[in-house]
Formats: C-alpha cells, sequence, structure tokens
C-alpha cells in the first residue's frame, strides 16, 4: 500500500468511473465501484459511505475492512450521529473520542482513526464518506482533501438523482418544497420562486419567459405529472386576479404519496392472492373430507389432514407477517444472551419440510452467546431460508454458517439461486419490494420477509445485510452483539 495518496491512480480511476456514469451507470454500484477507487489511493484500510434520511443514517456501501458494516443503521438520536453531523465538513477524528456500538466495534478491529467528510447540496447533508485507518504514521493533508473532493462528488452524483438515493426517504425527496410559478395567456412563465426551481431541477434562467415545461391542467383542476427522473408532481392552475390573464401554477412533489399509495395497492392486490391459495386448498379438501367420508380410506383421509394442516400452517405464517408489518414499533422481549448454535439448530426444526431437508449446518462448538432475543431467531432464520429456498434449485443445498468477533456474533445463510444484482441489496429490505416489476409473480410471496428481518434483527442492536455470491447465489448475514 503506498505511502501517501496515489493520485495517478486516483485520477485513472475516477475517470473510468465518470465514463461508466456518462454511458447510462449509476447508483449503488457506482458508489461502491468509486469507494474501490479511493481507497487504495488515499492508503486507507477500509471506506464506508452512509446515507442520511429523515431517520437517521445508514451503511449502504463500504470497502476493505469497513465491508463488515454494509446495512448498519445509526439512528437520528444516536450520539455518533450527531457527532458525525456537527463539526467541519471534512475533519479527522479518532474513533475513541467518537460515541456508540459502531464506533467501538471498529475501533475494536484495529481502525482507530478516520477521516470523515459529509456529502452536502446546498447545505443539506446527504450523506457522509469515511476512510478508517490503523495507528500508525500522520495523515495529510492530501488525504484529507481527497476524501472531501470524493464526498463532493458523490453528493452531486445525489443532485443528478441517477439511482440515488438508494432509500425512498432519502434526502433529495425529503429536501423538497412546494413550487410555484405565474404565467401569462400564451403558457410563458413569468415567474418562478426557487422552491420550483428546487422541486423541478429547472432553474429559473432556463424557465422564464419560455414556455410551462410540463403539462398544465385548466383553471382549477389538478394534475399529477410524472417527471422524466420518476418522481411525481401534483400540479394545481388557477386564475390570478387582476389584468393581464395570468395564472398561478403550484406544484408539489408527491413521490411519497405516490409510493405508499402504491404500496396500499400492492398489499391488497399481493395477500389477497397470497391468502386466496392456501384458503382455497383447505376448503377444496375439507369439503372433500366432509362429503366424501365414508368412500375415502384412512391413506385418503391422513393425506387430506396433513395438507390442510400444511396450508393452515402457511396461512398462520402469512398473517402473523402481515401483523408483525402493520405493527412497525412492536417491541420484542428484553434482549438477553443466548445460545446462537443451539438456537439455530431448534430453529431449523421449525422450517418448513420443503425446505429444512435442504438446509446444511456448519456451526462452531465454541460460538459466544450472542445478546438478543432467541425467540425471535426462529423467524429470522426461517424467512432468510424460505427466501433462499425460493430463489434456488430445490436440490440444491441452503448453508448456514456462524462466527464472531471480540464485540459481535453473526450467522450467514448462503444459496446457490439465482443471485442479487448489487444496486439491489439494499431495496430488497423495503416493504413489498419483489425484484422488477417483469419478474414481480415469478416466485409467490408478499415481500414482506427481508422487511420483517431487517425490522427483528435491529430492535436487537444487530443489523442484517445482503450481498452477491462469488460463484453465483446470494448470502444473508445477520450481525448480533456479544451475550
Amino acid at each position: 500500500m503506498p505511502e501517501r495518496t496515489d493520485y495517478p491512480a486516483l485520477i485513472a480511476g475516477h475517470t473510468g468511473v465518470i465514463t461508466l456514469i456518462n454511458s447510462g451507470a449509476s447508483g449503488l454500484p457506482m458508489l461502491t465501484r468509486l469507494l474501490r477507487v479511493v481507497q487504495p489511493a488515499v492508503c486507507a484500510a477500509g471506506l464506508a459511505f452512509v446515507e442520511f434520511t429523515p431517520a437517521g443514517g445508514r451503511v449502504i456501501a463500504a470497502t476493505g475492512g469497513a465491508e463488515f458494516v454494509v446495512g448498519r443503521p445509526l439512528p437520528a438520536t444516536d450520539p455518533a450521529t450527531v457527532c458525525l453531523l456537527a463539526g467541519p465538513v471534512v475533519r479527522q477524528v479518532r474513533l475513541d473520542a467518537v460515541p456508540g456500538a459502531l464506533a467501538d466495534e471498529v475501533a475494536g478491529r484495529g481502525l482507530c482513526r478516520m477521516i470523515v467528510a459529509r456529502a452536502e447540496i446546498g447545505g443539506l447533508t446527504v450523506g457522509s464518506l469515511h476512510a478508517l485507518y490503523p495507528d500508525g504514521e500522520p495523515l495529510d493533508d492530501s488525504q484529507r482533501a481527497v476524501i472531501g473532493y470524493v464526498a463532493a462528488c458523490i453528493a452531486h452524483m445525489y443532485g443528478d438523482q441517477s439511482g440515488l438515493p438508494v432509500h425512498g426517504d432519502g434526502p433529495v425527496v425529503a429536501a423538497l418544497a412546494d413550487g410555484l410559478a405565474v404565467v401569462d395567456r400564451a403558457d410563458h412563465v413569468r415567474l418562478w420562486n426557487p422552491a420550483a426551481a428546487q422541486v423541478t431541477g429547472c432553474p429559473g434562467v432556463d424557465a422564464l419567459n419560455r414556455p410551462f415545461p410540463f403539462p398544465l391542467p385548466p383553471s382549477g383542476q389538478v394534475l399529477d405529472h410524472r417527471m422524466p427522473d420518476g418522481r411525481w408532481l401534483r400540479i394545481t392552475s388557477g386564475e390570478l386576479p387582476g389584468p393581464g390573464a395570468l395564472r398561478v401554477v403550484t406544484f408539489r412533489d408527491i413521490t411519497d404519496q405516490r409510493r405508499r399509495d402504491h404500496d396500499r395497492d400492492l398489499f391488497v392486490a399481493v395477500t389477497s392472492h397470497e391468502l386466496r391459495t392456501p384458503v382455497t386448498v383447505i376448503k377444496g379438501y375439507a369439503d372433500t373430507l366432509t362429503d366424501h367420508w365414508e368412500s375415502l380410506d384412512d391413506d385418503d383421509r391422513r393425506h387430506a389432514a396433513r395438507i390442510i394442516g400444511q396450508r393452515a400452517n402457511e396461512l398462520a405464517r402469512l398473517v402473523d407477517r402481515l401483523l408483525t408489518a402493520a405493527t412497525e414499533n412492536r417491541r420484542g422481549e428484553p434482549a438477553a444472551p443466548f445460545d446462537l448454535t443451539d438456537a439455530l439448530r431448534t430453529a431449523v426444526t421449525d422450517l418448513p419440510a420443503d425446505v429444512r431437508h435442504r438446509v446444511v449446518l456448519d456451526l462452531p462448538a465454541d460460538l459466544p452467546k450472542a445478546l438478543g432475543d432467541r425467540h425471535s431467531l426462529s423467524t429470522v432464520l426461517t424467512e432468510l431460508s424460505t427466501n433462499a429456498g425460493k430463489y434456488s434449485l430445490p436440490d440444491t443445498p441452503i448453508e448456514v454458517t456462524a462466527e464472531a468477533t471480540e464485540r459481535t456474533v453473526s450467522f450467514q445463510v448462503a444459496d446457490r439461486g439465482i443471485g442479487i444484482r448489487p444496486e439491489h441489496v439494499e431495496r430488497a429490505f423495503d416493504r413489498f419490494w419483489q425484484g422488477e416489476s417483469g419478474d414481480r409473480r415469478r416466485y409467490p410471496g408478499a415481500g414482506l420477509g427481508l422487511y420483517l428481518v431487517r425490522q427483528i434483527v435491529e430492535q436487537q442492536n444487530g443489523w442484517v445485510s445482503l450481498r452477491p455470491r462469488a460463484g453465483g447465489g446470494t448470502v444473508a448475514e445477520v450481525w448480533l452483539p456479544r451475550g
């Protein structure tokens, strides 16, 4: 590793990233690629980027020694979050001076120093970039300058809104406000307030004295218009009193509202579909037993009863998912130390039969205890295992492994299935999300499993992440505090 900033490598790598972006690449894969370029150039042991939303932050990309924190949340009230959002835009800190469990965990791996730079747009913090270093030679001004520059580049990526923010309630969308314009009888813009420029991305110099850039509803009516970047505007129009036949036009970003409406409609459609299948089967076999009991032999009756039991279990799991998803702020049992190895072995016995026989456990005998809610681990393993089984061939194994560090205990669920695209590793945890629309119904399910897993794990001060598996497939990893 070079002792000082390797500018030629940095410029060459950054040029490659920009070339890909100009060719249409975007989002999380490009952000991760940029971090991989920057890490060796600034002699860092690892880089991590935290995306901030109104609810707090989350590590969405990391490299090197920081990769283990991908998926880790930073609540808005966490002292570490407050620390990151305060002070100079670029600064150097020691991890032992930053409060919180995450800083302790990173420092426990020998990464004691950090250069942190906020990525800002118009004074709004969209994220923070962290370069981690072990103790050793002093960090120089060139390293700080590069980290600050890269953070500004990432902020520019957010400003372009090409695949960023990763999460729908991300900072760019959350910052938008209402816009207002005045148009004349020829529909040319005569006034364009600053909020209009922020909402639409069209500066006043490009809007004034030109045709209104969006469809105009008739006076007194409302029109919802989808922008090229996927956001939705609600446009209203009304006559402006006085001479000149002017109209005042207001527009509001309703992307979140449309998303909620979409989630509601999708919830109804998906749950009705998922509920209908087991209910239909249960009713069919129950009617058969009722109407043809005397003509059925014992084997037929046992078979019908077994199918009814299996489908009833499926129905119970689905109802439990729906109830859990509807109560996001629920708290589980108080955290307590528990034997993760024993809990995983016990949880396997509760898996559906078609998944249970595929599970291969490889657990160390001396695994330390984890701190959390042992009872909820069965739900976590069930969701991760059934998800792995759903997206892989029936005769392939689902491998469950575990390991520990000084401060955490983790387990992994790995499959050899269709895998997950890098840009989807975070979106997969969104409620009702099931991949691209063309694939939505190729695989059954309500799109709630991974969402519930993240809710359950984070309530226990842990975190969960997904990554593509080398050679094909997906690895889901759950981290919990040591007991």
